[in-house]
C-alpha cells in the first residue's frame, strides 16, 4: 500500500484541457522522458485539438501539470512532495510507475507519472494515452483517435502491476519485400532501415509495452550497428537490443563478416572470430543489450566445421567460456550478471539433447518449428535453473516447407496455447516473436506482446481481447462485427494458409499442383469459396459505414488481408475447378477462368491501393509476390472448348458425381445438401423449383445463362420431418428433373448423427472431459480440447454417436500438430470404440519429415485406425491422453464410401 501524507486529498479525475487552460507536459531533462512528453502531447493534441507546452521546470507551468519523470529525479521528488505522496514504492521495481493528480500548495492541478526507471514512465504516458482513446497503431495502421473536447483520465492513485515477462520483443525479420525497401525508398533519410525508422518501431514498442528489438538483419538492411544513431536511437528509447540465434555476441554475420576475414570457422579461424566478437562487445559494453551466446553458421546454419552433432556440442563449451569471459572482462562485472541467452533452434536443440552444458544463469530459448508449434520446453530440473527459460516465435517465416511471409493469418488460439504452455513451463523470462515487415501482423504483435506484459490475457478466450481491440480500432459500434470478420479470416487460414494454397513446397521450390479442395469432385472448394465471398462481403459492408478517418485505418488491419486471402483462394480455386468441371463436360469452365484471371487483378490492384494509402506514406510496404514463389505467380489461363453434351442436367455432391444418384437423408435431423443444375452445352435457359414436402430450396428460380456459366448451385434444406417428399422436381427450360430424396434410419437426440456415410465428433462436445481444457477458436472444428499441462488427465474424453447405416469404419483423428511438451514426453492418444481394445495413436513428428511438413502446412497431424465393421445404432468413443498437453482437435468416423474431405466434412 501507498503510504500518504495526512490531510491531501488526491484527485479522482484530471482534465487535461480546461478552458483556457491547456496542460503544460513536464519531464526530467534526459532524453527518454523528453522523448515520452514529446509523445503525450502528439497524443493530446490529436484527440483534442490544442497543443500542450513543454517544459523540464515545474515552475513553468502555471495551472494545470503533467509531470512525467522517473522516481529518482529531483523533478519527481518535487512533485510528489508538493501532492504528499510517498515514492517508497518504486523501490527497487522495475518497469513500473505510481500515477496520481492532485492541488499542490499552489493551487495547481498536477498528474504526476512518476516511474521506477525510464520505461516505468514511459508505460505510464502510454496508460494515459490509453485512457484518451489512442491506439498503438495510431501511426503504425493509421488508426485516427475520436475527438473529445476536453479529456478527462482517472486521477485516482496507482501503482502499476509488474510485467509478467522481463524482456518482451520482437524480432524484424525478412524483410527484403516490405520493411526495408518501404524504409530505403520512401521514409527513412538513412536509405535504409535506419534511426528514422527504428524511432517509429521503438516508439510502437513503447505503445505495445515491450522493451526488446532484434534488429533486421537480412542481407538486403545494413546492419544495424553500421547505420550511425541506430545504437543512440535505442538508448534514447531504453529499449534493449539483442540479437537473433544466427547472431551471436551482437554481430550481424551477414553483414559484417567479410570474405578477407576467412572462414567463419572456431575450429580454424578462431583468433579471428574472437577479435569480431570483441570489437562490438567492446562499443555496446555501455548500452542496455541481451547478448546471444554461441555460434552457428554465417546465416542460420549449422556449425561451420564440425564433423558431428557431438563434436559441435563439445566445441560450444568451449565458445561459451570465451564469450563469457570476454563479456566480464568489458563489462567490468561477473558474467552471471550480464544477461545473456542462448537460443536453441534448428540444431542447436539436438546439441542440447545430447546433453549440452550451458552456465546455468544463461537464459534458455526454447524456439518453435518456425510454424508456430514449441518444439520443446523445459523439464522440472531444466526449469529449476537461476538464468529461467524463454521463447522465440513465428507469426511470419521464410523456409521449408514454405513461406508465409505475406498476411499474418497465424491464428490467436494458437498462440495462446502455446503461450500458455510457455508460461506454465516458467518460460518467463523473455518473449520475441518473428514479426516479418511487422505490417500486416498488427494485431498478432499486439496479443503476443500485450500477453507477455500481462500473462493474465492468456486466462481468457482469445475472442474477447480481440473483440476489446477491435473496439479500441474501429469505436464500440463497430468492435463486435469487426472481431467477428477477423475471427472467421483467422478460422479460414487454419485451415489452409492463402500462401499454402497451391499445395506447393520450397527448398527446393516446387510447382504449384491441384488442391485437396477439388479431390471429392468441387463441393469442398465451392464452400470454402461461398465462405470467402461472404467475408469478404461483411468487410465490405462495415468498410462503407466506417467514420471517413478510420477507413485507411480498416484497409490496412482488416479489409486488405481479408479480401487479399479470398482473392488468391479464388484465384487458385476456380483455376483447379475450371479443369475439374471441364472433365464433367459443364460449361463453367471459361467463366471460372476468367473469375480467376479477374481474382489476380484484384490482388495487384489492392497492393497498389495499399502502397497509394495515406499520400503514398505506405509506398513500397506491400508486396503481393513476396520471393517471387510459384504459389504467387500469374499463372496461365486456359481456354475450354465446348462439350458436345446438350440439355439440362443435375450434379450432385459427393460421393455422386452423376445424374440419377439421390441424396440420402437422416429422419428426424434437419441438414442442408446442394445440387448443381447445369444446361450443358451452354444454351441459356430459365429454370424453377417445384414445392416439396420437407425440403425447400434456397431460391425457387432463375436464368442458367453466360453470367453465371450456364450452371446454378441451389442449396436443399431439409426440415428434419419424418416423411418428406421422395423427390423435388426441377423445371428446366422443356425438361423435368428429380432429385430424388431417400430417408434413412432416424437421427438421436442429442448426439451427433451421420451424413454422406461419415460422423464428425467435434472434440470440444465430448460428454466427459474430466482434466482437460477447452480451447475456443482452434482447430477445424473450433473447439479442441487439451490435455493437462501439468499431469496426463486420468479421465478420458467420452463421446456418443449415431450411425443409420452399417459398413465398415475408417476412425480419422485429426490433432493439432503439437510437439512433446518436454523432451521426455510423447504426443500420443489411446482411442476405443465401444469398450473394445485401445488403440494408440502417435502424432509425434521427427525433425523436418514429409509428415511434419503435411501437418504444419495443413494444421492438422492427422492419423487413422480402421476400427471394423460398425452395425447401426448408438456407440461410444473414447479417448484418453497419454501425455501432457496433447491436443484432439476432431475425430471422424468415416464408414465405406464416405467422402474425402481435405477439411472437417459438413456438419448439418
Amino acid at each position: 500500500m501507498l503510504a500518504l501524507v495526512a490531510g491531501l486529498a488526491h484527485a479522482r479525475a484530471f482534465e487535461l484541457e480546461a478552458p483556457g487552460q491547456p496542460p503544460v507536459i513536464v519531464h526530467d531533462e534526459q532524453a527518454t522522458m523528453r522523448l515520452a512528453a514529446d509523445m503525450l502531447g502528439r497524443d493530446v493534441e490529436r484527440v483534442s485539438g490544442l497543443v500542450p507546452a513543454r517544459t523540464t521546470r515545474l515552475a513553468d507551468c502555471p495551472r494545470r501539470c503533467i509531470v512525467v519523470g522517473t522516481a529518482d529525479s529531483p523533478l519527481v521528488r518535487d512533485a510528489a512532495r508538493a501532492l504528499g505522496v510517498d515514492l517508497a514504492p518504486l523501490a527497487g521495481q522495475s518497469e513500473r510507475y505510481l500515477r496520481v493528480a492532485g492541488a499542490d500548495p499552489r493551487g495547481r492541478a498536477l498528474l504526476l507519472v512518476a516511474g521506477a526507471d525510464r520505461r516505468g514512465a514511459v508505460y505510464g504516458v502510454v496508460d494515459v494515452a490509453r485512457e484518451l482513446g489512442v491506439s498503438a497503431w495510431e501511426w503504425w495502421a493509421d488508426v485516427a483517435p475520436a475527438h473529445v473536447d476536453r479529456p478527462v483520465v482517472d486521477g485516482a492513485l496507482r501503482v502499476s502491476p509488474a510485467p509478467s515477462v522481463a524482456y518482451r520483443g520482437i524480432f524484424i525479420n525478412d524483410e527484403d519485400w516490405g520493411l526495408q525497401p518501404w524504409a530505403a525508398k520512401t521514409f527513412d533519410p538513412a536509405g535504409d532501415i535506419g534511426p528514422t525508422t527504428y524511432a517509429r518501431v521503438f516508439e510502437l514498442l513503447w505503445r505495445l509495452k515491450a522493451n526488446l528489438i532484434w534488429p533486421a538483419m537480412h542481407e538486403s538492411t545494413k546492419p544495424f550497428y553500421a547505420i550511425p544513431d541506430n545504437a543512440q536511437v535505442a538508448d534514447d528509447y531504453a529499449i534493449v537490443v539483442g540479437t537473433s540465434h544466427a547472431e551471436p555476441m551482437m554481430r550481424n554475420n551477414v553483414g559484417e563478416w567479410k570474405k578477407d576475414f576467412g572462414p567463419f570457422n572456431w575450429f580454424t579461424n578462431r583468433d579471428r572470430l574472437l577479435d569480431y566478437w570483441r570489437g562490438r562487445i567492446e562499443a555496446v559494453k555501455g548500452t542496455e543489450t541481451v547478448t546471444s551466446l554461441g555460434l552457428r553458421g554465417v546465416h542460420d546454419s549449422a556449425m561451420e566445421g564440425a564433423a558431428s552433432l557431438e563434436q559441435a556440442r563439445d566445441t560450444l563449451q568451449d565458445v561459451f567460456r570465451a564469450q563469457r569471459a570476454m563479456l566480464s572482462r568489458a563489462r567490468n562485472k561477473p558474467a552471471e550478471r550480464i544477461p545473456q541467452i542462448f537460443t536453441m533452434y534448428k540444431e542447436v536443440l539436438d546439441y542440447w539433447n545430447l546433453g549440452l552444458a550451458v552456465p546455468a544463469d544463461v537464459t534458455l530459448v526454447w524456439p518453435d518449428d518456425n510454424y508456430g508449434y514449441l518444439a520443446q520446453l523445459g523439464t522440472d530440473k531444466e526449469r529449476r535453473r537461476p538464468g529461467g527459460a524463454g521463447i522465440y516465435y513465428h507469426v511470419s517465416y521464410w523456409g521449408r516447407p514454405h513461406d508465409y511471409l505475406w498476411l499474418g493469418t497465424t491464428h490467436p488460439s494458437l498462440i495462446r496455447d502455446q503461450l500458455e504452455r510457455a508460461w506454465t513451463m516458467d518460460a518467463r523470462r523473455l518473449w520475441v516473436l518473428n514479426v516479418g515487415d511487422i505490417k500486416p501482423a498488427e494485431y498478432l504483435v499486439q496479443y503476443f506482446l500485450d500477453a507477455a506484459f500481462d500473462a493474465g490475457v492468456l486466462r481468457q478466450d482469445p475472442a474477447r481481447h480481440l473483440e476489446a481491440w477491435a473496439a479500441a480500432q474501429f469505436g464500440q459500434e463497430h468492435g463486435r462485427e469487426a472481431a467477428a470478420i477477423l475471427r472467421e479470416y483467422y478460422r479460414l487460414a487454419w485451415e489452409r494458409r492463402p500462401e499454402f494454397m497451391g499445395w506447393s513446397q520450397t527448398e527446393p521450390t516446387r510447382p504449384v499442383r491441384t488442391t485437396a479442395y477439388v479431390r471429392t469432385g468441387g463441393d469442398e472448394a465451392e464452400r470454402r469459396l461461398a465462405d470467402y465471398r461472404a467475408l469478404v462481403a461483411r468487410a465490405e459492408a462495415l468498410a462503407a459505414r466506417m467514420p471517413a478517418p478510420l477507413r485507411d485505418a480498416w484497409f490496412e488491419l482488416v479489409l486488405y488481408p481479408v479480401r487479399s486471402a479470398a482473392n488468391l483462394n479464388t484465384r487458385i480455386l476456380k483455376l483447379d475447378l475450371a479443369a475439374e468441371y471441364a472433365r464433367q463436360q459443364r460449361p463453367s469452365s471459361n467463366l471460372y477462368v476468367s473469375q480467376a484471371r479477374a481474382a489476380q487483378a484484384a490482388l495487384v490492384a489492392d497492393a497498389a491501393a495499399y502502397n497509394a494509402l495515406h499520400g503514398g506514406k505506405w509506398a513500397g510496404i506491400m508486396d503481393v509476390n513476396p520471393r517471387r514463389l510459384p504459389v504467387f505467380a500469374e499463372p496461365e489461363y486456359p481456354a475450354w472448348s465446348a462439350s458436345a453434351r446438350r440439355g439440362c442436367g443435375i450434379v450432385y455432391p459427393a460421393p455422386f458425381s452423376v445424374d440419377g444418384d439421390r441424396l440420402t437423408l437422416t429422419t428426424g435431423r434437419p441438414s442442408t445438401r446442394t445440387v448443381t443444375l447445369v444446361s450443358y452445352g451452354g444454351q441459356d435457359v430459365s429454370w424453377s423449383v417445384r414445392f416439396a414436402r420437407g425440403v425447400r430450396a434456397d431460391a425457387d428460380e432463375g436464368m442458367l445463362d453466360a453470367a453465371n456459366g450456364h450452371e446454378r448451385r441451389i442449396a436443399l434444406r431439409y426440415d428434419g420431418s419424418a416423411a418428406p417428399a421422395p423427390a423435388l422436381s426441377l423445371q428446366c427450360g422443356d425438361k423435368r428433373l428429380d432429385v430424388h430424396l431417400k430417408t434413412e434410419g432416424k437421427a438421436s437426440a442429442g448426439v451427433p448423427g451421420e451424413r454422406e456415410r461419415a460422423v464428425v465428433l467435434r472434440a470440444g462436445t465430448a460428454d466427459s472431459a474430466r482434466g482437460w481444457t477447452l480451447l475456443p477458436g482452434l482447430g477445424t472444428s473450433g473447439m479442441a480440447m487439451r490435455a493437462r499441462l501439468d499431469q496426463v488427465p486420468d479421465a478420458p474424453l467420452t463421446y456418443r454417436f449415431a450411425t443409420t447405416s452399417d459398413g465398415d469404419a475408417l476412425l480419422r483423428l485429426v490433432a493439432v500438430p503439437e510437439h512433446p511438451l518436454t523432451a521426455g514426453d510423447g504426443v500420443r492418444f489411446a482411442v476405443s470404440l465401444d469398450g473394445g481394445v485401445p488403440a494408440v495413436i502417435d502424432t509425434a513428428t521427427a525433425g523436418r519429415s514429409e509428415r511434419w511438413k503435411e501437418d504444419v502446412l495443413s494444421n492438422m497431424a492427422v492419423r487413422t485406425w480402421r476400427a471394423g465393421r460398425l452395425e447401426p445404432g448408438m456407440h461410444t468413443l473414447t479417448v484418453r491422453a497419454l501425455d501432457p498437453g496433447v491436443v484432439l482437435d476432431r475425430i471422424d468416423v468415416l464408414l465405406d464410401g464416405a467422402p474425402d474431405y481435405y477439411g472437417m466434412p459438413p456438419l448439418d
